[in-house]
């Protein structure tokens, strides 16, 4: 009898385990990704740009707006206590989706509102408004011109151009490129990343013996940072040398 009934517990018990809520003072990696101790979080319901995507401002110049995205969510709550209600089991990366808040604030729509991540209208309308409220008051990205986070990843040539600034003729070659390319995305982020034959993360600062001779290729793992701090909270080390 007591093996019959087990099955039954199981499943009883199952949904209550995949909802638990994951609390604590989180590492923000990038506008829609944290890490609260072991746990990976994708923020639900949004999408923000990669710390790698570029974007323009408004006269036309690139910058790194996934960067910008990451950092202003870290100066605005990096340094407090998350909760994160748990909304589905693991992604496919392993990471569970939730929606999170700090001080009872829902910092998904923080984001959206604050123009820093779009309402991810393929899985969820709850944060339309957010999104139409960050557009006419060009807050975030909607102030310059940029494409849409999931349309980068897949590098989506006939991507609409969002925002409030008139693109300019080679706009989508420049927004579907991205900060780990061969040409540093701006003048302050000229640190240059990559694997050594260990699989080790190396960072070289333009100081660097060996800064001249790496060559900037996304396919062997090369990335931009924009400070020491940046490139070691990826998990790289400075060059020895």
């Amino acid at each position: 009898m007591r093996t019959k009934f087990l099955p039954a517990i199981a499943l009883l018990f199952a949904p209550t385990l995949a909802q638990a809520d994951v609390s604590g003072v989180p590492r923000i990696r990038d506008g829609d990704q944290i890490q609260i101790g072991s746990t990976r979080i994708r923020l639900g319901g949004i999408d923000a740009p990669s710390a790698d995507q570029l974007c323009l401002n408004n006269s036309g110049e690139r910058w790194t707006c996934g960067v910008a995205a990451r950092d202003e969510l870290m100066k605005y709550v990096g340094d407090k206590s998350w909760t994160c209600h748990q909304r589905q089991a693991a992604d496919r990366r392993g990471r569970i989706v939730a929606r999170c808040e700090v001080d009872g604030e829902d910092i998904q729509r923080w984001l959206v509102k604050s123009g820093w991540a779009l309402s991810y209208t393929r899985f969820s309308h709850d944060y339309d408004a957010d999104e139409k409220a960050a557009r006419e008051a060009k807050a975030g990205m909607w102030q310059g011109a940029f494409i849409a986070p999931w349309d980068w990843r897949i590098r989506n040539k006939k991507t609409a151009i969002l925002g409030a600034a008139k693109a300019p003729p080679n706009a989508h070659a420049i927004l579907l490129a991205s900060a780990s390319g061969s040409v540093a995305p701006s003048p302050d982020c000229t640190i240059k990343g990559n694997v050594n034959g260990s699989g080790e993360c190396i960072y070289h600062t333009p100081a660097s013996r060996w800064y001249a001779q790496i060559r900037m290729t996304i396919s062997k793992g090369t990335r931009w940072f924009c400070s020491k701090e940046d490139a070691e909270a990826a998990g790289c080390r400075e060059t020895r040398r």
